[in-house]
This record gives C-alpha cells, sequence and structure tokens, in this order.
C-alpha cells in the first residue's frame, strides 16, 4: 500500500524523454507506484497504459507492436489506444470478453519528454517558448535517478543556500555565503520569486555561463515554481545572453524520483551538448549524496517539522502551498495494488 496525495494523479508528470521511446518498441516505467507502458502508433503519437495484461497480468512493456497496436508477450493478445482487446489468437470466434480491457491514461509529448496524468489534468503544462525557438540551442541532461522523494529533489533545486558549500568553485563561493533579501508571489499552482547573487567564475572545465566579470560575477535567476515538481529558471548576466533552466520530477514510488534537466541557451551555440551535461552531471551528483542523507525521505510540509530561517522563503511557501492545494503527504489516496 503507497500513500500519495489524491491531487498528484491529477497533475502532469514526466516519465520519459522522447528519446527514450522509440517507434518500434514499448517502454515500461513507473509513476506514482502504477507501473505504466508507455509506446507509439505508427504516426509518431505517444500513448500511455497501465503495465498489465488483463489476462495473466504480464507485463505489457516486454511485449511489441503490431497494427498500431500493442502485444502481450505472453499470449499475444492485442490492445488497442483505448485500451481495448482486439484479438485473442487463442479464440476461433470473434466475440472478446468487455473486461478484455487495460486502463489508458492521459498523454502527450512537449519540450522533448513524454508527460503522463493518471488522472484528468488540473493544471496546465508551462509555457517555455525558448525550448521550442530555433534561436536556442537545446540541450537534455540526466536523467537523474535518486533513492529520494520527488519533493525533496526539487526543493533542493530551489535552495540558494548551499551553493558555496556543496558546489564550490561551479555555483558558489564560500567567501560569499550570503543569500540576498527576495520575495515570494504565490499565484495558483506557481510561487514567482527573483534573486541577484553572486556566482563562482567558470572553470576551465565547464564554461557553461555568460559572466560578464571575472572577477565577481553576478547572477540574475527568475524562478518560476510550478507545483508539485517542475522548475523554469532563466538566468541573465545583464546582457543578451540568456540560459533557460527547465527541471521536471517524475515521482516513480514514496523514496524513488527520476529527475530531468533540459537547457536552453542564446550564446555558444557551437558547444558540444557533452560540456552541460557534464556540468550538470558533476552538479546532481554533489547534490544527491547530500539529499538522499535526508530523512524523512520526503519533504515534511509540516512547518514545525524543520528549521526555517528568512533566507528559506521559497521552502517555506512551496510547503504551505503544496498543502494548501492538497499535493503534500498530509492529503494522500490509499493505493492498493
Amino acid at each position: 500500500m503507497s500513500k500519495f496525495a489524491a491531487n498528484l494523479f491529477k497533475c502532469w508528470h514526466p516519465v520519459a524523454y522522447s528519446y527514450e521511446v522509440p517507434a518500434d518498441e514499448p517502454h515500461g516505467t513507473k509513476l506514482l507506484d502504477e507501473a505504466l507502458v508507455i509506446w507509439r502508433t505508427a504516426d509518431g503519437t505517444p500513448h500511455a497504459m497501465r503495465d498489465l495484461c488483463i489476462h495473466r497480468g504480464t507485463a505489457l512493456s516486454l511485449g511489441w507492436l503490431k497494427d498500431d497496436c500493442i502485444v502481450c508477450p505472453y499470449h499475444a493478445w492485442q490492445y488497442d489506444t483505448a485500451g481495448t482487446c482486439i484479438k485473442i489468437p487463442q479464440k476461433a470466434d470473434i466475440r472478446i470478453p468487455p473486461k478484455a480491457k487495460v486502463d489508458t491514461y492521459h498523454c502527450q509529448e512537449r519540450f522533448g519528454l513524454i508527460w503522463v496524468a493518471l488522472e484528468e489534468p488540473i493544471y496546465p503544462l508551462p509555457a517555455v517558448p525558448e525550448l521550442e525557438s530555433d534561436q536556442w540551442r537545446v540541450v537534455n541532461t540526466g536523467p537523474f535517478d535518486w533513492q529520494s522523494d520527488a519533493s525533496r529533489q526539487t526543493e533542493n533545486f530551489t535552495d540558494f543556500g548551499h551553493f558555496p558549500w556543496v558546489h564550490p568553485g561551479l555555483l558558489g563561493d564560500p567567501d560569499r555565503p550570503i543569500v540576498p533579501d527576495y520575495s515570494v508571489e504565490v499565484e495558483g499552482n506557481i510561487l514567482h520569486y527573483s534573486v541577484v547573487r553572486p556566482e563562482a567564475p567558470n572553470t576551465d572545465d565547464f564554461p557553461v555561463f555568460a559572466n560578464e566579470e571575472v572577477l565577481k560575477p553576478e547572477r540574475r535567476s527568475r524562478y518560476e515554481l510550478h507545483l508539485p515538481y517542475t522548475i523554469v529558471l532563466r538566468l541573465g548576466w545583464g546582457g543578451e545572453a540568456g540560459m533557460v533552466y527547465f527541471y521536471v520530477g517524475q515521482p516513480i514510488e514514496e523514496k524513488k524520483c527520476r529527475g530531468y534537466c533540459i537547457i536552453g541557451r542564446n550564446y555558444d551555440l557551437d558547444q558540444p551538448d557533452s560540456v552541460l551535461q557534464d556540468f550538470e552531471d558533476t552538479i546532481f551528483g554533489q547534490d544527491q549524496r547530500v539529499v538522499e542523507s535526508q530523512r524523512p525521505e520526503q519533504v515534511p510540509f509540516d512547518l514545525a517539522d524543520e528549521l526555517h530561517l528568512k533566507f528559506d522563503a521559497v521552502a517555506i511557501n512551496y510547503r504551505r502551498t503544496m498543502q494548501a492545494l492538497e499535493l503534500d503527504y498530509y492529503h494522500y489516496l490509499d493505493v492498493v495494488d
């Protein structure tokens, strides 16, 4: 038995990069403790359904695709995009029992990701026009599989105070640890906040930022935190050069998540993708060992459970708003396998 907020089932969640779901074979994954199979019809449209054949409980993700249907690997029962079984090879007549059906889910493809909502979605995907513009170079990094809840991975992405200590020389400077004042505005399920803060100069290994100053560069960061687990971060350094980070978390299980980080920028367009990919592997790796040590593995949404200071304004508002929107673990739905 697992416990998840009922409203989490009504949100869009990423389940794979687009390239992880090829045209010719199904892809198995998991979302909110539900096993899913993602597959494409001949026109490239992705579809999502429960990864479970109604006949003998076999994983459909082990099967194959045929005539815009997915075929079970055990007895070759064939299911269409509505989840209806349209062929049972072992039956001589054409009558198929009405129960021969598999649950299907809302599915779409955008920003190079496959998204699934297990119930009718209550929030739209954010607008990130930079990732759909020919003027920006877009790089996929990760994915990043952590042994923690998606809330911990997401909240870590919003935490300013750890940069000088967890990422010294890359995202922060231990000699400049002060978090500048900032404010958080809440609009529905979106937190808006901006901060100007010092960052470390580019390194020879990772020349990824458009810093204007060599000695004490400053980064201007504008955040949109779309609850429950999506962040749009736009970076600037005072000029025309800009970068956008699009982070989204996949809540696999209560103590297991997968993060996707897509980066767009309008400068250094000829730089190999591997530079940003190696940089994020380093950053997420430094974060992972710390976040996986946190207890409990889920963010404790009751503010009394942890100590909060003024510079934790994002975490405070994240926890309050998750509770208000009933996306936290205190508003759970029992899911029985």
